[in-house]
């Protein structure tokens, strides 16, 4: 199993990496990984030399028992958003944005804050008695689902389904499996996507607007899908990774408390350096040359996103949390192009609420059980994040 492949982070981001090499994934496949700044944001701002067709692609092949099982319940993703190089993007794309439009995000933080504030005013209560908490569990997990609900008006099904299915499809798509992981993964995924389905026929706010606006249902369900796997999971992993870097930050979390280290500062450093998308793939549509390497049609490109964030061409200390320092938010955490991550402005936001808000929570904490990630091409997942006071 190659160690840029499944494990995109730790040790694999320090080491000396050439700016193209070919790797060969656990059942054979090679794949060009790229891991400069700069080569990276071409491959991403050039849709017609380097597409978004794989996006979605299951790196472990589905079996047909899986397939069968995903066929049952209908399952599809045709293109819509990170997968869709077809003219109707733009438009589903503008759809999404505007339900995560600046304006209705900055609406949700007063709510957010709020929420946030009384969870940390528990945790805060059960530290002081020397008890452990779970800070993924009891802090960030459920909140980007929460405010994304708001958002787009969701369907409403339990939280804990809604994560489980998130979390399922992840693994379904971007994780070395065998057989029988794939089926138990397929069931769940595809159990879920019916219940998608349903709401994607009836349900108001975004799938309403993508139906008026004459969007067959494969890509209305394609797009919630999308949202409810990226658009709260990824944020639910960053604030986890970035709450767990913070406690071996203290002059930053000092900095914090002073004033003299601005939120949005730490938000931005933690994208930088504990991105929750590690990698991105696209496909060569012709043959072209990346960074003096000849790329042949059919190339599986694999963008290092984690890797292009410290890259020292970009800024003076790449491997050290030093918020603020010039062109620290020029990572690309949330991608580059046309397929930018939509939802940027609301990570950023509830990032920013949590940092705020939970910091304190971290000075005198002992780590019990640090984030913990499985081998997966794309996203990190940590499970849990056990601390305790003294």
């Amino acid at each position: 199993m190659s160690p840029v492949l499944f494990r995109g982070w730790g040790e694999a981001v320090d080491g000396p990496w050439p700016d193209v090499a070919t790797v060969v994934d656990h059942i054979g496949v090679p794949h060009l990984v790229v891991t400069r700044h700069a080569l990276i944001r071409r491959l991403l701002t050039d849709p017609e030399t380097f597409r978004p067709d794989n996006a979605l692609d299951a790196v472990t092949p589905i079996p047909v028992a899986a397939l069968r099982v995903l066929a049952g319940h209908r399952f599809r993703l045709p293109p819509t958003l990170a997968n869709n190089s077809a003219a109707s993007h733009p438009e589903i794309r503008g759809i999404v944005a505007d339900a995560l439009h600046p304006e209705r995000v900055a609406a949700q933080q007063p709510w957010l804050t709020d929420l946030v504030r009384h969870r940390v005013a528990r945790l805060a209560a059960t530290l002081d008695v020397g008890e452990p908490v779970d800070l993924y569990a009891e802090l960030a997990a459920d909140l980007p689902l929460l405010v994304l609900a708001r958002l787009v008006e969701l369907p409403d099904a339990p939280v804990g389904a809604v994560k489980d299915f998130a979390r399922a499809a992840l693994e379904l798509f971007w994780a070395p499996l065998d057989e029988a992981r794939q089926l138990a993964l397929a069931t769940e995924v595809g159990r879920f996507h019916t219940v998608l389905r349903v709401f994607a026929a009836t349900g108001g706010g975004l799938a309403a607007r993508l139906r008026a606006a004459g969007h067959s249902p494969d890509v209305v369900v394609g797009a919630l899908f999308f949202l409810l796997v990226a658009g709260q999971e990824t944020t639910s992993q960053f604030l986890t990774l970035l709450l767990h870097r913070l406690t071996g930050e203290p002059t930053v979390r000092a900095g914090l408390r002073s004033g003299e280290i601005a939120v949005a500062d730490v938000v931005e450093e933690g994208l930088r350096l504990e991105p929750p998308i590690v990698t991105w793939r696209r496909v060569a549509a012709v043959d072209t040359t990346l960074g003096g390497t000849a790329v042949a049609a059919g190339t599986s490109i694999v963008a290092w996103l984690a890797r292009a964030g410290r890259d020292p061409e970009l800024l003076a200390a790449p491997d050290e949390f030093r918020p603020g320092q010039r062109g620290s938010r020029r990572h690309l955490a949330f991608g580059a192009g046309p397929h930018r991550c939509v939802g940027a402005q609301l990570a950023r936001m509830e990032a920013a609420v949590v940092v705020a808000e939970a910091a304190p929570l971290l000075d005198g904490v002992t780590v019990i059980r640090p984030p913990w990630c499985p081998d997966n091409l794309t996203f990190r997942m940590p499970d849990a994040f056990v601390v305790r006071r003294g």
